[in-house]
C-alpha cells in the first residue's frame, strides 16, 4: 500500500486521460515513431537476409511489419475492450525471437514461419485469461529483473551502432554525430522542465544529423530516390504449411517458449508505463496487464495470418514517456499511425531510415539508462527483503553472464547458445525458476472457500483462529487476524454491492514466525482498495464516511495491503504483523 511518505509527484505533463494540443501530440508521436521505426524494419531484414529468403518476401515482410505494428500499438493505447493497455506501449519486432524465425525460415520457408508464429501467439491470449494463477511466479520482482536486463540484451547492439558507418568516412564522423547527439540530449534532460521536455529528442537528433550531414553521413539521396507512395512489388504472401510435418513439431516448443518470454517482457512494459504515466502513485491495475498481453498476442496473431515475423512491446515507450513527461494515449495512437503510414509511404519511411546509426545510438543509450533505473525502482518499490534480493541478484547476473557468452558457453549446443545468449532470456527465466522454487517449499498455506457474505464471517473467524493456534500466536495476534479479515471482506462486499449473482471467496492462509500473510481472492469489483486507502490521508473532514471506517481499521491492522484487480479476480494481500511482546517471546 502507497504510504503518504511514498506517494511522489511525477513530472507528468499530460496524464493518459488527458488531451494535450494537437501540435504537442503529433510532434511526440512522429518523434517517437522515428526513433523506433529503424529496430522495427531492421529485425525482418536480418531474419529474412540470415535464412536466404528472396527479396519479394522481405518486401512484403517488411510491410507487414508496418501495419501490424501500427495498428496494435494504437490498440494498446485505445483499448479496445479487454484488449490492451490503455497507455502508450509501442509494438514492434524483438531481436528475442531472431533465432527461431531464421531456423523456421532456413528448414521450412515463409509459410511454416507464419503457421508457427499464429499458432504460439494462442498461448499469449491463454495466458492473459489466466494472469492471475501465475501472480506468484510472474511478479513485480520478475518483472523488474527483466525491464533492467533488456538494457544489458540491447546495449551491446547499440555500441556496435555508435561505429556504425559506411566505409570511406572520416574517423570522426562516428564519434562527433553521437557526442553531439548525447551531449544536448543530457544537457537538456538536465537544465530544461515544462514544455521544453516534450522537444528534447527531436533537438538532440536533429542536433546530430546536422553534425553528421558534415561528414557526408546522412544519406539525403535515399531520402531524395524513394517514391512518395507504394505498396511491395509482387506476391510476397506466404500462406501457411498445414502439413504439420517434423520440422513444426520441433520448432514449436521453442517458439512457445520464446513467445512466452516475449510475454513476460510485456508484463514488465505494462507494469513500468503505469509507474510512470501518473503524476501521483496509484496502485497497480493487473486488468491493463492483462489488455497489454492480449493485445500483444494479437500482434503476433495478425503477424502470423500476414505472414511476417513477430511482434512484442518496446520498453522504450516506457522511457520515452519518463523523459517527455507525456503519457497521453493520443500520442501512442499517432506513432501508431505513423507506423502505418510508413508502411505505404516509402518516402516517410527513408527519411527516418536515413537517420544514421550513431545518432539513433546515442539517443537510445539515453533511454536504455532510464529503463534500467526503472526496473531497479519496480523491484525496490514491491518491497525487498533477502528472498527477493537473491532471485532478482542473481538472475539479473546469470542474464548478463550468457549474454556475454561466459557461462558455459562451450558446453551447450548452438541451438541452445542462441536462446540463452540472450541475456533477457535466460536471466527471465532464472527468475521465474527461483520465485517457482521459494514459492513450492515456502510454508504450507491453508485455505478455505465460502460465499462473499457477511453470513461467513462466523466460520472465516473460526479458520483463522485455527491458523493462529497452529502457529503457537496468542489470542491478541488471532484477534487482529479475524478483525482485518472481517473489515477486508466487507470492503469486498461493498465494491460489489448492486450485483445479484453470488460471489465465492477463497481466503488462503501463510505465515512465517513473525507475520502473516492473507489472501482474498473473489469477485471482481470496480474501485481500488489501495487507492482508497491513500486517500483517506487527503480527506480533512472530521467525520468520515461510514465505508472509509472499513479502510481506516484496515490500515491500523495491516502492515502492508496489496489490492490487485483482474478481469476474472480481484486479490487483495494482507501483510500482518504479530504485536511486539509475542514476537520476543518466540524469539
Amino acid at each position: 500500500m502507497p504510504s503518504e511518505s511514498s506517494r511522489r509527484e511525477q513530472p507528468i505533463l499530460y496524464e493518459p486521460d488527458e488531451r494535450p494540443p494537437h501540435s504537442i501530440t503529433f510532434a511526440l508521436g512522429f518523434q517517437a515513431a522515428m526513433l523506433t521505426i529503424a529496430p522495427v524494419v531492421l529485425i525482418p531484414v536480418i531474419v529474412v537476409r540470415a535464412a536466404g529468403a528472396s527479396e519479394i518476401y522481405l518486401s512484403w515482410a517488411v510491410f507487414g511489419v508496418l501495419v501490424v505494428s501500427g495498428l496494435t500499438t494504437v490498440i494498446q493505447a485505445v483499448r479496445v475492450w479487454r484488449i490492451g493497455a490503455g497507455y502508450i506501449l509501442l509494438m514492434g519486432t524483438s531481436g528475442t525471437f531472431i533465432a527461431v524465425c531464421v531456423t523456421a525460415l532456413a528448414d521450412g520457408g515463409p509459410a511454416m514461419l507464419a503457421t508457427l508464429v499464429a499458432i504460439s501467439s494462442l498461448f499469449q491470449f491463454a495466458l492473459s485469461a489466466r494472469l492471475s494463477l501465475l501472480r506468484r511466479i510472474i511478479t513485480p520482482t520478475v518483472a523488474g529483473t527483466v525491464i533492467m536486463l533488456i538494457s544489458v540484451t540491447v546495449m551491446p547492439i547499440v555500441f556496435d551502432m555508435l561505429t556504425d558507418v559506411p566505409e570511406g568516412m572520416p574517423p570522426v564522423a562516428a564519434p562527433a554525430s553521437a557526442i553531439t547527439t548525447l551531449f544536448v540530449i543530457v544537457v537538456l534532460v538536465l537544465r530544461v522542465s515544462g514544455v521544453w521536455r516534450l522537444w528534447v529528442p527531436f533537438i538532440g537528433i536533429v542536433a546530430g544529423c546536422i553534425a553528421a550531414s558534415f561528414f557526408g553521413l546522412y544519406d539525403i539521396e535515399r531520402v531524395i530516390e524513394a517514391s512518395w507512395i507504394g505498396i511491395p512489388k509482387g506476391n510476397g504472401w506466404p500462406g501457411f504449411d498445414l502439413g504439420f510435418g517434423p520440422v513444426f513439431w520441433s520448432l514449436l516448443p521453442a517458439f512457445i517458449f520464446v513467445t512466452m518470454v516475449g510475454a513476460i517482457e510485456t508484463v514488465g512494459d505494462a507494469i513500468a508505463i503505469q509507474r510512470v504515466s501518473w503524476r501521483a502513485d496509484r496502485a497497480l491495475d493487473f486488468r491493463a496487464v492483462q489488455g497489454a498481453i492480449t493485445a500483444d498476442g494479437l500482434g503476433n496473431l495478425l503477424s502470423g495470418l500476414v505472414g511476417t515475423v513477430p511482434n512484442t512491446t518496446y520498453s522504450s515507450s516506457v522511457a520515452i514517456t519518463e523523459l517527455t513527461g507525456v503519457a497521453a494515449r493520443g500520442v501512442g495512437v499517432c506513432i501508431g499511425a505513423v507506423f502505418v503510414a510508413a508502411a505505404f509511404l516509402p518516402k516517410v519511411a527513408a527519411l527516418i531510415l536515413a537517420i544514421p546509426n550513431p545518432v539513433a545510438a546515442a539517443y537510445l543509450t539515453v533511454l536504455l539508462a532510464l529503463l534500467f533505473v526503472l526496473g531497479m525502482r519496480i523491484v525496490v518499490q514491491d518491497g525487498v527483503d533477502y528472498r527477493k534480493a537473491t532471485v532478482a541478484g542473481i538472475a539479473f547476473w546469470v542474464g548478463v553472464g550468457f549474454q556475454n557468452q561466459v557461462i558455459f558457453a562451450d558446453y551447450m549446443s548452438e541451438w541452445w547458445n542462441a536462446l540463452l545468449g540472450n541475456g533477457m532470456t535466460a536471466g527471465g527465466l532464472t527468475a521465474i525458476l527461483l520465485t517457482l522454487f521459494m514459492e513450492l517449499m515456502g510454508p504450507r498455506p491453508q485455505r478455505i472457500e465460502t460465499e462473499l457474505t457477511v453470513n461467513a464471517l462466523p466460520r472465516i473467524r473460526v479458520f483463522l483462529e485455527k491458523f493462529a493456534a497452529r502457529r503457537g500466536w496468542n489470542a491478541e495476534m488471532a484477534d487482529r487476524l479475524c478483525l482485518a479479515a472481517e473489515e477486508t471482506i466487507l470492503l469486498l462486499i461493498q465494491q460489489d454491492e448492486g450485483e445479484r449473482v453470488a460471489k465465492r471467496l477463497l481466503l488462503i492462509a501463510r505465515s512465517d514466525e513473525r507475520t502473516a500473510s492473507l489472501e482474498f481472492i473473489a469477485a471482481t469489483g470496480d474501485g481500488n482498495i489501495e487507492d482508497r486507502m491513500t486517500l483517506l490521508t487527503e480527506q480533512t473532514t472530521d467525520a468520515p464516511l461510514e465505508h472509509e471506517i472499513s479502510l481506516r481499521l484496515l490500515r491500523h491492522f495491516a502492515s502492508s495491503v496489496r489490492h490487485q484487480q483482474y478481469h476474472d479476480a480481484d486479490i487483495v494481500a494482507l501483510q500482518i504483523e504479530a504485536p511486539m511482546r509475542e514476537r520476543k517471546a518466540k524469539a
